[in-house]
């Protein structure tokens, strides 16, 4: 069963024990979607810092609604590691994971500003909205606000107010926040 969050408005956002990772790097761990949050427990139990950036939002209940926490990106889990056969194998045979996402020459690893950009926005306490992924647009960084040091693409929706999208380009998924245009300033693409 598919799980699309595209065009839901979020009220809020949480995430996993924020914790200072090691000086490892940041990977994906590809997970069977509806065990994200299991497999995160599995692995802090196994002492892998995690990341699982967690939405919350109004149950489709028939019968009642009540506020739950969904994965911001279902079937994927977020860990800082030092990478060698030994953590590897350890993430890969906790029950859940599938495998960290790779290309011939090995895991690939994610820049650690978009994680950092993403616990920005979840820790600003915005309302965000899941996002359809953007490779072309305006990348800007936010200058002024809670979301100050963000680098995303920005989308207009009106000559004052735009949308800063933060994107993880590994897992292709991204996530948006509204905002002042006054807030930005224009940055090449990868020097965030």
């Amino acid at each position: 069963m598919s799980s699309d969050l595209s065009g839901i408005e979020i009220s809020g956002a949480q995430e996993t024990r924020l914790l200072v990772p090691s000086a490892g790097q940041w990977y994906a761990l590809y997970v069977q979607v509806n065990h994200e949050k299991e497999v995160t427990k599995r692995l802090e139990q196994k002492e892998v810092f995690c990341f699982l950036p967690l939405l919350e939002t109004w149950s489709k209940r028939r019968d009642r609604r009540k506020k739950i926490q969904l994965p911001m990106f279902p079937g994927y889990v977020f860990v800082n590691v030092h990478l060698d056969s030994s953590a590897n194998l350890t993430m890969v045979k906790t029950p859940g994971a599938l495998s960290l996402l790779h290309n011939s020459d090995g895991p690939l690893s994610i820049p650690s500003y978009q994680i950092e950009n993403l616990r920005t926005l979840i820790l600003s306490a915005q309302p965000l909205q899941v996002h359809s992924y953007l490779k072309e647009g305006d990348w800007v960084r936010v200058v002024r606000g809670p979301l100050s040091g963000c680098a995303g693409i920005l989308m207009r929706t009106d000559p004052k107010r735009g949308r800063l999208v933060v994107s993880v380009d590994i897992i292709k998924q991204s996530v948006s926040v509204e905002l002042d245009l006054e807030d930005v300033e224009p940055v090449e693409q990868g020097k965030s």
